[in-house]
């Protein structure tokens, strides 16, 4: 199961060497944006600007506030837990942002019927950023919202949507690592 909104405020994670950030830079988010080109309704071959870049990292911290406010009482991630917007301001900005790129349905017949959601009527930054938006919309007020869990391993700076009661984390390697320092906690004294 593919959650967009999942990728998007994954795009924040944690390895080996610390937080790492994939929208750092312009190269950064036009790989990511093509990567999900499909998802997005973007250009295979689109190229992020700065302003663009810029106006989806607000985007994206918003996203995190309202996944911060969806988990709680749960502890929010630990990669922005004290520096994310306000509630009322993050749930302003992605509302806006889903409506300044509407779209509408429209049948494609590609062999047989099939539905796509098409943007109308704004450009190609107001779509994508639109569509990301949409995207978190959806997906928290869908059933996938009652599932959000933050990944409590070590280092771990994940949302994931918890596929199994006893599901703990966001991966194996994030469980490992979770079992093994707590192994150490109990074993070093």
């Amino acid at each position: 199961m593919s959650f967009l909104a999942l990728e998007f405020v994954s795009t924040v994670r944690a390895d080996r060497t610390g937080m790492t950030d994939l929208l750092s830079d312009v190269d950064g988010m036009t790989a990511w944006v093509r990567e999900h080109a499909a998802d997005l309704g973007a250009d295979p071959g689109f190229t992020a600007h700065e302003e663009l870049r810029h106006e989806t990292l607000r985007l994206r911290q918003a996203v995190r506030a309202l996944f911060a406010r969806a988990v709680a009482p749960g502890p929010p991630s630990r990669a922005d837990a004290t520096g994310l917007p306000a509630f009322e301001e993050s749930l302003a900005l992605v509302n806006a942002t889903a409506l300044a790129a509407p779209t509408a349905p429209q049948l494609c017949w590609n062999g047989g019927p099939s539905l796509a959601a098409v943007a109308t009527g704004a450009d190609e930054s107001a779509r994508l950023r639109g569509r990301l938006a949409t995207a978190a919309v959806e997906f928290l007020a869908g059933p996938g919202r009652e599932s959000l869990r933050t990944c409590q391993a070590p280092r771990c700076v994940l949302y994931f949507v918890k596929e199994h009661p006893r599901q703990e984390w966001c991966s194996t390697a994030c469980g490992n690592r979770a079992r093994a320092a707590r192994h150490y906690r109990e074993h070093k004294k």
